[in-house]
């Protein structure tokens, strides 16, 4: 009878577990942990101790730092082998005794993103930064009744956290690293200024486990920001920006005559996350893109994965004709135009009316402070990557360049072509007018691809973008993919969907 009375007992104690609100378990951590107000005046957190690979026993020094909400570093070394990684508030890095250093870009680049903001704000400012936490039910971790909440960013990486079901302490996490999961497990907790930390963390990573003691944990210190910057490793002269962003605008007429000869496919796929924290298709749609006389015309060839009708493609290819007969006129017209400034006399007097000028990326950066310049390889490539930041003392005047003045990121330049093959960019500073308005938060990243030796071409935009209009707001959180690049000979208003002739 008393065994039956126990099992009912622990029966509806995880039941009871498990039926509370994600609300209900954080804020009980807040109080075991010591107290939100107190874990909210975090702003900094040095870490150092001891490392062990428990495979072989391989020990060495540790350290993780953290501070400024989205600064975050670790280093340590193993038998002299030593692996460093960052987050400087913009991108990524890591850096080992046999790959050298790199950027963390991609999936694995947004997951340390998102560990960064985590290890500086934990999930209190979940609700500002647009996270979800829902509940993941219960588990057992090292013998403890654990309820688990997944915290889902607003870039929906998912993050799962544990807290002890008697204590109300975190004992895990698991964290998502591009391709894998990091796995850390949390005891010998001890009061650090009031704070309940833990002294021994357990990490497991990929096929290795380590056990990580501490010997010493600071709050509120100062931080150097160099700690989270890119290591310098190579000793070679880097270009000077301006000059280079110079060789950048130069090189854009070249690629738009390439880009010309050239069709190619964008789908793109608006995403959203739902109740439960999963990042879903809501619908996508593909089109293709070729050139006319140096306009570019679109067709959607496909929508939410399938092929148009017979009726809606003629639909797409009689607009395509309605676009080359635009395009037409508006070549006439210039003509027109500047066959008048011919006859009145220069021909240089009149304010430039914007047809036809290109916006590079070298234009949109000339409002911005461009640091931390770095030499590294990307896509088996040498690039020269550096970050940009808001410059206060600039006015910008065109709509791309107040863009970019509100902006954090990182540009990768290839050494040889002088192309850009890569930018991030986070919006910093909320930006819009009364109808509507961009939160500060959002990112874009654009990532390019060698094509045939000669031209970086988009292959994939990620854009999470939140947009109050008037009273309503909207998430924008978009994948964009290109691809299918192929030469084409033909003139576009003679031909149709899939008549591209390589």
């Amino acid at each position: 009878m008393k065994l039956k009375l126990l099992f009912t007992i622990s029966v509806f104690a995880v039941a009871a577990a498990s039926a509370q609100s994600p609300s209900k378990i954080v804020s009980q951590a807040n109080k075991a942990m010591g107290g939100e107000k107190a874990l909210k005046a975090i702003s900094s957190t040095v870490q150092t101790g001891k490392i062990t690979r428990l495979s072989d026993n391989t020990t060495g020094s540790y350290s993780a730092f953290a501070s400024g909400g989205s600064f975050y570093g670790s280093r340590y070394d193993l038998n002299g082998f030593e692996i460093a990684f960052g987050y400087n508030g913009k991108s990524g890095w890591a850096r080992d005794s046999r790959n050298g250093l790199r950027t963390i870009t991609g999936e694995a680049g947004r997951d340390l993103q998102a560990e960064a903001q985590y290890r500086n704000t934990r999930w209190l400012k979940a609700k500002d930064e647009k996270a979800k936490l829902t509940s993941g039910g219960s588990s057992l971790v090292g013998g403890k009744q654990a309820n688990v909440i997944i915290m889902t960013t607003a870039k929906a990486v998912r993050l799962k956290l544990y807290f002890d079901v008697a204590t109300g302490m975190l004992i895990r996490e698991d964290i998502p690293q591009g391709s894998s999961v990091k796995s850390s497990e949390y005891s010998d907790y001890r009061p650090v200024s009031g704070i309940q930390t833990p002294f021994i963390i357990k990490s497991i990573n990929d096929d290795e486990t380590y056990e990580i003691r501490l010997q010493d944990v600071k709050y509120n210190v100062a931080v150097a920001r160099s700690s989270f910057d890119f290591p310098v490793i190579s000793n070679e002269p880097l270009p000077n920006i301006p000059t280079l962003l110079d060789e950048i605008r130069a090189n854009a007429d070249k690629i738009d005559a390439i880009l010309e000869n050239y069709s190619y496919t964008e789908t793109r796929i608006e995403r959203d996350i739902n109740k439960n924290g999963d990042l879903i298709v809501k619908e996508s749609e593909k089109r293709s893109l070729t050139f006319y006389k140096g306009y570019r015309i679109t067709r959607t060839i496909e929508k939410n994965g399938k092929p148009l009708s017979p009726s809606d493609q003629a639909k797409e290819d009689k607009e395509a004709e309605k676009q080359v007969a635009e395009i037409e006129k508006r070549i006439a017209e210039k003509a027109r135009k500047e066959q008048v400034k011919r006859d009145v006399g220069s021909g240089t007097g009149g304010a430039p009316n914007g047809e036809g000028q290109r916006i590079t990326i070298a234009d949109s950066l000339k409002g911005s402070l461009l640091v931390n310049p770095r030499r590294e390889r990307f896509k088996g490539r040498d690039v020269i990557v550096f970050d940009y930041e808001p410059n206060p003392a600039y006015k910008p005047k065109t709509r791309n360049e107040k863009l970019f003045a509100l902006c954090n990121g990182g540009v990768w330049v290839d050494s040889v072509t002088k192309q850009v093959v890569r930018l991030d960019a986070v919006l910093t500073q909320s930006a819009g007018n009364f109808l509507a308005k961009a939160k500060r938060g959002p990112s874009f990243s654009i990532e390019n691809e060698l094509v045939n030796n000669e031209i970086w071409l988009p292959s994939q935009a990620d854009i999470n973008l939140q947009i109050k209009i008037l009273f309503a707001g909207i998430n924008i959180n978009n994948l964009i993919k290109y691809g299918d690049y192929r030469r084409f000979e033909t003139e576009v208003k003679d031909s149709k969907v899939g008549d591209d002739k390589p």
